[in-house]
């Protein structure tokens, strides 16, 4: 009898014991780090798109997983302080965008998987070694910001050909800028074009900028992404059109009421991020997880602002335009 009850303990052991860890494992609440530059009210558009992403995937927020955000509400000095915050939390993966949450986000932990859901250039901006295999922790979305910026001034020299002196507004705080100004002061050469570089590092500087564009008779501008500048869109593009300047930037740029915009859809690279949280979550390393670049890219057209600047949109520019705001 006793053997029989030892067997029967035994089995029913081994049957019990596997359904357990899978409750477990169901159970769990997974805890995502979200590490945002600029304030929290400024990217509802990306953070919804991760959100969603993670619900395409079979993810409930709650019941599968939290998210602890933290903003740097543009101040880049305080990313240490905040990614310590989230270590402390022991968070499973860290999620961040831009050179300066990722370079951040790498210093502060060698252990906790990073995935970047947007970075310009990571390759030549040192972020991973290679984007087969990024090697790390760290792994996620990028983009070519240095042909991208050099881009926009093509696309304003084909819709201004008289152009011969235009500007460059970057954040200068951003470490990223250092690779990009080259491609970029390298095709202004080709067009001959005069560039005139403007650093700001918050808003209250935006105002001091447009004066010395002003002053310097810039006669368009481009935009560099960046998180900070990202979240003021709409009053970059004010400022522009308050001195009739055309001016091109990132996606929604032209919607916000710039004349032009070229690059790529950042809801959707927000949105695929969630793809390598999940397969993270499920056990996969950064270093097996290649680093996968922008597929979207779009060119907007506002001819709204083109009227209230007084500038003809040549038909090449109109006939490339992916949208054309009227």
């Amino acid at each position: 009898m006793r053997r029989r009850e030892f067997i029967s303990l035994l089995g029913g052991a081994t049957i019990v014991w596997p359904l357990a860890v899978r409750a477990q494992q169901t159970d769990r609440i997974f805890r995502i780090g979200f590490l945002g530059l600029p304030t929290a009210d400024s990217l509802p558009k990306r953070t919804k798109a991760f959100r969603d992403g993670l619900h395409d995937l079979g993810y409930q927020e709650g019941r599968d997983f939290v998210i602890e955000y933290r903003w740097a509400n543009g101040k880049y000095d305080q990313l240490p302080a905040l990614l310590a915050d989230l270590i402390r939390l022991r968070v499973d993966v860290i999620v961040t965008h831009g050179t300066p949450g990722v370079l951040a986000a790498k210093k502060a932990t060698t252990t906790i998987p990073i995935v970047m859901a947007a970075a310009g250039d990571a390759l030549g901006s040192g972020l991973v070694p290679s984007l087969a295999r990024p090697e790390g922790n760290v792994t996620g979305t990028t983009f070519f910001l240095p042909e991208i910026a050099a881009k926009r001034l093509e696309l304003l020299k084909e819709t201004i050909p008289s152009l011969t002196d235009v500007g460059i507004l970057l954040n200068s705080a951003n470490p990223f800028n250092e690779p990009l100004l080259p491609r970029v002061n390298q095709t202004a050469q080709s067009l001959k074009l005069a560039l005139h570089q403007f650093g700001v590092r918050a808003p209250v500087d935006f105002g001091g900028a447009f004066a010395d564009m002003a002053a310097k008779q810039v006669g368009a501008l481009v935009v560099v992404d960046d998180p900070v500048l990202q979240s003021n869109s709409s009053a970059l593009a004010a400022l522009a059109l308050k001195q009739r300047l055309p001016s091109c930037g990132w996606s929604e740029f032209a919607m916000d009421g710039a004349l032009m915009s070229y690059g790529v859809d950042f809801p959707d690279m927000f949105r695929h991020a969630a793809t390598f949280v999940i397969k993270i979550l499920k056990g996969a390393k950064p270093v097996d997880l290649p680093v996968q670049r922008a597929t979207k890219f779009e060119t907007s057209v506002n001819l709204k602002t083109a009227k209230a600047i007084g500038l003809t949109i040549p038909q090449s520019t109109l006939l490339r335009a992916d949208v054309v705001i009227e």
